[in-house]
């Protein structure tokens, strides 16, 4: 399981609808809000 950087959730990588790719990482979310957001400021989650 991947944990979402934005709200903590646990998230399953295997079945996650939303995910986005960031400096060689995938980061993987819970819902496509969680997702825009990190898009529009990955800096900010990623140390989460």
């Amino acid at each position: 399981m991947a944990k979402d950087p934005v709200c903590g959730m646990e998230v399953d990588e295997k079945k996650a609808k939303f995910k986005a790719e960031h400096m060689g990482k995938t980061y993987y979310f819970c819902s496509e809000i969680c997702k825009e957001k990190f898009e529009e400021n990955p800096h900010k989650y990623m140390s989460m």
